[in-house]
């Protein structure tokens, strides 16, 4: 079994509270670095790569350099993603460590958050850490993502802001209109700098009125492991409503080759939704619809 990427919750906090994502009911926590270590020794076999991202922002870590350390002492690529709050009190040699692949930053947290900083002020932050990477660090992308396209447009004008601040940093045409109507997946604004396009999508709750079968790649293409050391099968479920084991007391092993991990690979094999969560998430319709 190999994962194209494993997400680290080496925090669930975030320090927002942005109206597109579900309230944390977990204890804020963040994980140790001995145990970050003793997880990575169990990753080795399973990837190369790790997202430091289910619920939390990992920049407000004041020690994250140390496990960007740890994750290229075991030989591991990291994608950082983050709301970009926190930028400009980070240190450009943290966000581009060497162990750093891809950081992602979430455009569309802005404007759904009261926060006590500009537009300016926050937007200045993320262009400088792009000027950041094309003048000095080659390797890393950076991914800033607006996933907030829907077909109402409800974000128009936040958007537009956007476009025009990107536009002409960049010097890049972003037509507004074309990028609705084409449903443009993604655009070059710079070498390795890339504006991500995507939409809204609902949070899978056992709430939700939502209910069908289908596939998904949770347990196929990845898995998470929350800042608890908790493993779900995927990084939606980020208050472990699917929890397959504790890696404080099971290996990851041992919890890969359950009965209830199997029974969710052979369902999804098979097109069934075996657990309820699973039922109610909406999001793997876009797998299963091709």
């Amino acid at each position: 079994m190999h994962f194209n990427r494993v997400h680290i919750e080496v925090t669930n906090i975030c320090g927002l509270a942005c109206s597109f994502c579900p309230p944390k009911t977990n204890p804020s926590k963040s994980m140790s670095l001995a145990f970050f270590e003793e997880v990575l020794i169990q990753l080795q076999p399973y990837t190369k790569t790790l997202a430091f991202h289910v619920m939390g922002d990992p920049l407000t870590l004041s020690n994250l350099e140390e496990f960007l350390d740890i994750a290229d002492k075991y030989g591991f690529e990291v994608e950082l993603t983050t709301s970009g709050y926190y930028l400009g009190k980070t240190k450009a040699q943290t966000l581009f460590h060497k162990a750093v692949r891809q950081l992602n930053i979430s455009l569309n947290s802005f404007n759904k958050n009261s926060l006590n900083m500009t537009f300016e002020e926050y937007i200045d932050a993320v262009l400088d850490t792009c000027t950041q990477k094309t003048e000095n660090y080659p390797k890393p992308f950076i991914n800033l993502r607006l996933w907030n396209l829907d077909d109402v447009c409800s974000e128009a004008g936040y958007n537009r802001l956007l476009f025009e601040k990107l536009g002409s940093f960049f010097s890049a045409a972003l037509d507004e209109d074309e990028i609705y109507r084409e449903k443009i997946k993604s655009i070059r604004l710079a070498p390795k700098v890339l504006l991500n396009f995507d939409s809204y999508f609902e949070w899978p709750s056992l709430a939700s009125s939502h209910n069908s079968e289908g596939t998904c790649y949770g347990l196929k293409s990845h898995i998470g492991i929350l800042a608890n050391g908790v493993v779900v099968p995927c990084c939606l479920d980020g208050e472990g409503v699917i929890t397959l084991g504790n890696l404080h007391d099971t290996t990851l092993e041992e919890i890969l080759n359950s009965k209830r991990a199997k029974d969710m690979v052979e369902g999804f094999k098979n097109f069934k939704a075996v657990e309820e969560l699973c039922k109610k998430c909406s999001y793997k319709d876009k797998f299963t619809k091709g």
